[in-house]
């Protein structure tokens, strides 16, 4: 879901050493059995390294997420919500420690879903664990080694770039100006969802790890008027993509800066040999054709949300801007037991601030 509605939450290292990374103490009273293993920050760093090829792999080292350790394997990420823990993306290990490590998860704790899965995690979650598999949105992939400006749909990405060059707009990465804080205040009372931030979704803008993070800031007349922040996506220790997680913007500049912003990194990324650009996931947009094991009620009431929900979240138009860089769209996946877990569905949007 990143580019869009987040603002600043700050993160406390004692928080990613002393409790949150690790299974707290109400997580092993709600679970059977014994704790498989509590892993320090710099073993979760390095599963993260070896395995974070999801586009939320990063976020999950955000404050206030709980953890399921197996030594030897990796993590599973979640949060707890009314008696539910839902685990967020795909586990963080090896392709071929999947089973195992979702199977041990759930032998030590009961009632628990999955959200932003990846359709090969949906379908083993059907196949090796009986679970409903809901397409809960799309991810959105663009080649940077074939990446152009060409193309009449990337007219708009010309038009914005033309128009900051002649403003005399100036991208820089790596800047040390903190004014970005002051930018994301005024940007997040023009939003739909204002005084409060995203979260489990979405990591928060400040967090205390940020190595390999990529922050791309614009100015005008050395005004900010806008920032985008990236996070790296992981395969075998090397960063092989980043993401756009955390955007804020000026209203007294209203020419596109977003696109002239990530058309900058994009061709930065893409001479420095990165070759995918991953734009992150858009919650409740649907493809029109089901997969057999998704629950037709639920995603049914979701495409619902989806069509008359944008005054609460703008779906749609999150969605509109990715489409213009013309990327391939992956689904990306919700599971869980009943055909119509209400209860989580509602939890998540709770532990996501949504309402």
């Amino acid at each position: 879901m990143p580019m869009f509605d987040f603002s600043p939450k700050a993160m406390n290292p004692s928080d990613v050493l002393q409790g949150t990374c690790r299974l707290p103490s109400r997580a092993k009273q709600a679970c059977t059995g014994s704790t498989p293993g509590h892993f320090s920050f710099d073993e979760r760093i390095e599963y993260l390294r070896a395995y974070g090829s999801h586009c939320m792999s990063f976020s999950l080292l955000q404050p206030g997420m709980e953890y399921f350790d197996l030594p030897g394997k990796g993590f599973i990420a979640y949060m707890s919500k009314w008696g539910a823990k839902m685990a967020l993306a795909d586990p963080v290990c090896d392709e071929k420690d999947r089973e195992t490590l979702i199977g041990e998860f759930l032998r030590h704790c009961r009632n628990v879903g999955f959200i932003q899965l990846s359709e090969p995690m949906a379908e083993l979650m059907n196949q090796a664990f009986g679970f409903y598999a809901t397409q809960f949105g799309i991810e959105t992939v663009v080649d940077l080694e074939n990446w152009t400006m060409s193309g009449k749909k990337k007219q708009v990405l010309r038009t914005a770039v033309n128009q900051s060059r002649k403003r005399g707009v100036v991208i820089r990465e790596g800047c040390d100006d903190t004014s970005y804080r002051d930018l994301s205040d005024h940007w997040m009372r023009t939003r739909k969802i204002k005084n409060r931030e995203i979260g489990f979704l979405i990591r928060p803008m400040e967090m205390a790890y940020q190595p390999d993070t990529r922050k791309f800031f614009a100015y005008l007349d050395d005004e900010l008027i806008g920032f985008i922040f990236f996070d790296p996506i992981y395969r075998d220790g090397e960063v092989v993509s980043y993401v756009p997680n955390i955007s804020r913007f000026s209203h007294s500049f209203r020419q596109g800066i977003f696109y002239s912003i990530m058309t900058h990194a994009m061709e930065k990324f893409k001479a420095e040999g990165i070759k995918e650009l991953n734009l992150g996931l858009s919650i409740l947009i649907l493809n029109d054709d089901d997969r057999p094991y998704e629950s037709l009620v639920l995603k049914n009431i979701e495409r619902l949300i989806s069509r008359y929900g944008n005054f609460v979240y703008n779906f749609k138009g999150i969605d509109f801007a990715k489409s213009r860089f013309q990327g391939k769209n992956n689904r990306f996946y919700s599971a869980h037991k009943g055909f119509l877990p209400a209860i989580k569905l509602i939890s998540v949007f709770k532990l996501a601030n949504v309402f």
